[in-house]
């Protein structure tokens, strides 16, 4: 078998005593037969349209050969950079497809106006543009191209020469690209956006790229057998048991590269996780960790450990097993699929609808009525190093540093809580901001996650608000030294993520969960603020 997944402590117990029952109920071939009873009646509707991933595989290798064939093509032409223009599902996949295999892929999944200048900037000349959106009404993918068909233009070049669309059938997008001449590549609309790996969302870009597609094809193939068998054996079915049946339920998921080939995997999984099965107050929070992390050492009770290994069986035989921790290998096709069926069986055990995201929308119409309204911003309640400081007044009475202020929000974190750190920020300029998650993981003594804005909105954003109400969530914001028009729109990429970072944090407020955010105000702020808590 091309996965292999091994477990000690809880997680064992789990598979041992939830697989049976899952053998029995006929899980594993009622989700590739594309049952939508399986996740109880309120989930019918939406499962009956998003289990079109099970069959991926097939419905996409005609893609392979038209892909490849444009690949050469553009080659020809010296186009040999490729740019994603993505969100969610639509970026993550592609980014560890790609990173995996090699070759280079530049993903732009920011509003940051620096960062979208980076990209623009970067050997246009030889530049092609994958736009890819499912819904095709997403505000950051229409507004990069928006953003690149003007620098294209502006540098006559032809902007259908080299944007390239992949949406839904019918979409909006799909509708006017088509109608302006774009080449547009469609994917199943009956599969959703962080299942979306092996649809033309993942496999175009990465192909473009020079990612060999029918290989991570081949490897899902591989798996398909195993996956839709109703057998103890199933890794779809050890790993789902492993990670939503422990009990008490380990409800906090940290997933690590120890060993393994596959790179950024950690990252993709995280949206797949958070965002199917964090609602109605239930879910599994995913968070990302390096070797190094505190939370390994700490063993916390409600964390559940998943390591990514080069050889499982191996790690198990040898008893190299952390206690109670889950490790798994294989390809990269074949982990996809393997983690897409295990979401889909936790969902089941959870008794929740992996399938929607009922809590996403709110963020989005939150943003959109600050862009609309144009109010003015909340002053700070103080600023200290160049950091202005915003949260709720109780959170901040008698607080006058900012390190005071991250040490006021860490202890309003409860004994089952989590910290969350959210970047709006241009990633490139200010990668080190993302050394701040092991910084307050050691003081906080809990899970700290770390999402870049306003990117993660589309994957651990679901969790925030609709999963269980124990986390508290830091909000860094930075004043850019420059900003970028959005050519048709009466707002810039600069007013676009303030609104995205202040919408958020109405939101999760709302919502009644605590948050502090910190603006920098120049280089020497960021510096700064990793300096308190470097200590």
């Amino acid at each position: 078998m091309s996965v292999q997944i091994e477990a000690g402590g809880d997680a064992e117990k789990a598979i041992e005593r939830v697989v049976p029952q899952l053998v029995a109920d006929r899980v594993a071939s009622g989700i590739t037969a594309q049952d939508p009873d399986l996740w109880g009646e309120a989930a019918i509707d939406e499962a009956s349209k998003r289990l079109g991933w099970t069959e991926a595989v097939a419905l996409s290798r005609p893609l392979v050969a038209e892909i490849e064939q444009l690949r050469e093509e553009l080659l020809a032409q010296g186009l040999d950079h490729v740019v994603l223009g993505g969100m969610g599902g639509s970026s993550l996949a592609p980014e560890v497809i790609t990173r995996t295999a090699g070759v280079e892929l530049t993903v732009l999944d920011s509003t940051d106006p620096g960062q979208v200048l980076d990209a623009i900037s970067d050997r246009l000349s030889q530049t092609v543009v994958v736009i890819s959106s499912k819904s095709g009404s997403t505000v950051e993918t229409d507004s990069q191209r928006r953003a690149y068909e003007k620098a294209f233009a502006d540098a006559g070049i032809n902007p259908l020469e080299r944007i390239i669309v992949v949406t839904d059938p019918g979409s909006p997008l799909d509708a006017s690209a088509r109608e302006t001449g774009y080449r547009v590549f469609n994917a199943d609309p009956n599969v959703g956006g962080r299942f979306s790996a092996l649809t033309a969302f993942g496999l175009v870009p990465s192909g473009l790229a020079g990612a060999d597609i029918g290989e991570l094809l081949d490897e899902a193939e591989a798996i398909l057998i195993y996956l839709a068998s109703d057998q103890p054996e199933n890794p779809g079915l050890i790993l789902g048991a492993a990670i939503a049946g422990t009990d008490p339920l380990k409800d906090k998921l940290a997933i690590l590269s120890d060993g393994t080939h596959i790179v950024g995997f950690a990252d993709w999984a995280e949206q797949l996780v958070a965002e199917s099965t964090g609602k109605d107050g239930k879910g599994l929070l995913p968070v990302v960790l390096d070797k190094e992390s505190p939370e390994l050492s700490e063993r916390l009770k409600d964390v559940q450990v998943v390591r990514l290994v080069r050889d499982a069986s191996r790690i198990f035989h040898e008893r190299q097993l952390g206690e109670g921790d889950i490790v798994m290998s294989g390809s990269l096709g074949g982990s996809i699929m393997t983690w897409e069926y295990a979401i889909s069986v936790a969902g089941r055990i959870l008794g929740i609808n992996p399938f929607d995201q009922p809590d996403v929308e709110s963020a989005k119409v939150a943003a959109r009525g600050l862009l609309d309204a144009r109010p003015e911003p909340t002053p700070p309640a103080f600023t200290a190093d160049g950091i202005e400081v915003r949260g709720d007044a109780s959170l901040l009475s008698g607080v006058s540093t900012a390190a005071d202020a991250v040490e006021a929000l860490l202890g309003t974190i409860g004994p089952d809580g989590y910290l969350s750190i959210q970047a709006y920020v241009n990633r490139n300029a200010s990668p080190q901001l993302a050394d701040l998650r092991d910084l307050l993981a050691r003081r906080a003594g809990r899970p700290v996650t770390f999402g870049w804005g306003p990117r993660f909105l589309h994957s651990t954003g679901q969790y925030h608000k609709g999963g269980p109400a124990d986390g508290v969530f830091l909000q860094i914001t930075a004043d850019s030294p420059v900003d970028l028009e959005i050519p048709g729109r009466p707002f810039t990429f600069g007013q676009l993520i303030q609104a995205q970072a202040t919408g958020d944090a109405t939101v999760l407020a709302e919502h009644g969960r605590p948050v502090l955010r910190l603006n920098l105000t120049s280089d020497a702020a960021t510096t700064a603020l990793l300096d308190l808590f470097a200590s």
